[in-house]
């Protein structure tokens, strides 16, 4: 499905394989299954994708949670700051979890690991001028976005 097609993009544009997954697309597909829960089903997702791309919605999800310096620090052009699992887990909707870890094979607590080591990366090469892409689908945005 989209997710699939959003985790190969994501995938590649973190440079391929994932970082210790075996199976579906590691890190991307995770990544990608993640946007695409956020973008569609909306179960708990407090509007996450409102008017914008999953990511914006997903920035947004972590600065409530208290994760705003973080969030900033993906998106602005200096150092990324680390996020934990524990972390990532508190601030994503339990429902949103769960099917991200169903959609990749692993535990809740495998997917939020994924997540947190991933997603600085992802963030920051989509963000390369310091600033949130608005307009377009994710998958435009993360096209365009390739070296």
């Amino acid at each position: 499905m989209a997710g699939n097609d959003l985790g190969s993009l994501l995938g590649s544009l973190l440079g391929g394989g994932g970082a210790g997954q075996g199976g579906s697309g590691g890190a991307g597909g995770i990544l990608g299954s993640l946007l695409g829960a956020l973008a569609g089903g909306g179960q708990g997702s407090g509007g996450a994708g409102g008017g914008q791309n999953p990511l914006g919605g997903l920035l947004d999800m972590l600065t409530r949670s208290g994760l705003a310096d973080q969030a900033q620090s993906w998106i602005g052009t200096g150092d990324n700051k680390p996020v934990d699992g524990a972390q990532i887990a508190q601030a994503l909707p339990d429902e949103t979890l769960q099917q991200v870890a169903r959609d990749a094979g692993v535990s809740p607590q495998q997917a939020a690991d994924e997540i947190a080591q991933s997603l600085p990366q992802a963030v920051d090469k989509l963000t390369p001028g310091g600033t949130l892409p608005q307009g377009g689908s994710l998958e435009d945005i993360i096209r365009a976005q390739k070296l």
